[in-house]
């Protein structure tokens, strides 16, 4: 007989996944209350090196729900992780440019410069990757390649751990003062470079308050893989030593995720509210970056679908350098929670 498991720490992106509502709606802390396990938020931690196991998951027993770049450049790394479900909300991705740039069409991104974010001091600069990904999957639908186009790095300092995260009024938020937010934005309106790349609820919101051109919506393209990202799919994943000595704690995670997306795609006003404070955005800009049925897009599973993007999107990692190495996606699936979870409901 184990003992029970002291401290679960969990950790979710600012984004929509059902580990934030389950944690808002203290549904993750009651579910793995009962087991006898107190639950803490990683990103709160005034320890640094904690802070960083949300990019690197190097603390024990710990549960990551959000985008799956760093998720992937862990497992590359050697983390023993596993993943145990994957979401796919799809979220605006805009290329975006000055209305009197003369770029109307991904064509005319020839011969153009675009800004790129270049956290150099961040263990993976996902924030890079995930441009870097836009702009490829836009050129390729046009037979272009992104040597066709001018980079410009925007030098950020520091890393993504260094702020403190804080819950105010429900939403969590870094309330150090980051410098230098946005460079590449910044860059755009000064007529540095011709486009960059934003995504999700704050690229909607940028794009109409600047009066921005969207040259194309990646988000919005037919072809899953097209649209696949660091959004597309999200990785609910967990150390391996939670699965194997706390195989309770690790479905009770599932479980409280389910529900919460369950509850979501009948409540659809108040997951709204709920992903606008994930977000720390307004309903409105969260329904334009995510769909008048963002409620209903919450979903955790393991669809063949989500399973062949985060394959292509692994490779994509390890061509463009930010993996030393690629790796089979479906060894680093574990379905037992979710099976042992399907039986219980079927049972």
């Amino acid at each position: 007989m184990s003992h029970p498991l002291d401290t679960l720490w969990y950790t979710r992106c600012p984004v929509p996944t059902g580990l934030g509502i389950a944690v808002q709606k203290g549904w993750l802390q009651d579910t793995v209350g009962a087991l006898g396990t107190r639950v803490q938020s990683l990103r709160e931690s005034t320890d640094k090196a904690v802070r960083e196991s949300h990019f690197d998951h190097s603390l024990q027993n710990s549960v990551r729900h959000g985008g799956n770049i760093p998720a992937i450049w862990a497992r590359a790394q050697g983390r023993e992780t596993r993943v145990i479900g994957l979401s796919w909300a799809d979220e605006v991705q805009l290329i975006l440019t000055l209305p009197d740039s003369g770029i109307k069409t991904v064509k005319d991104l020839k011969g153009r410069s675009f800004g790129l974010p270049d956290w150099a001091g961040a263990q993976i600069d996902f924030t890079r990757a995930q441009a870097l990904r836009g702009l490829e999957n836009a050129l390729k639908l046009e037979g272009l390649q992104v040597g066709d186009v001018r980079l410009v790095n925007f030098v950020y300092g520091g890393t993504f751990s260094d702020p403190q995260v804080h819950t105010v009024n429900g939403t969590p938020v870094a309330t150090q003062r980051v410098e230098g937010r946005n460079l590449e934005l910044i860059g755009l309106l000064r007529g540095e470079v011709d486009a960059i790349f934003l995504k999700g609820a704050s690229a909607a919101q940028y794009a109409h308050d600047f009066g921005l051109h969207t040259v194309i919506d990646t988000g919005a393209h037919p072809d899953p893989l097209i649209r696949s990202n660091n959004g597309t799919p999200r990785t609910l994943a967990v150390d391996l030593h939670l699965l194997e000595q706390h195989f309770d704690v690790a479905s009770g995670i599932l479980d409280a995720v389910l529900r919460a997306e369950q509850w979501a795609h009948t409540h659809p006003d108040e997951t709204r509210r709920y992903l606008a404070r994930e977000t720390n955005s307004s309903e409105y800009w969260v329904s334009a970056a995510y769909g008048d049925n963002a409620h209903q897009r919450l979903h955790t599973a393991l669809d063949e679908q989500a399973i062949d993007a985060l394959q292509d999107f692994t490779h994509f990692l390890h061509r463009w350098r930010f993996i030393p190495n690629s790796f089979d996606v479906r060894q680093w699936i574990d379905p037992r929670p979710l099976q042992a979870l399907q039986t219980a409901l079927t049972g």
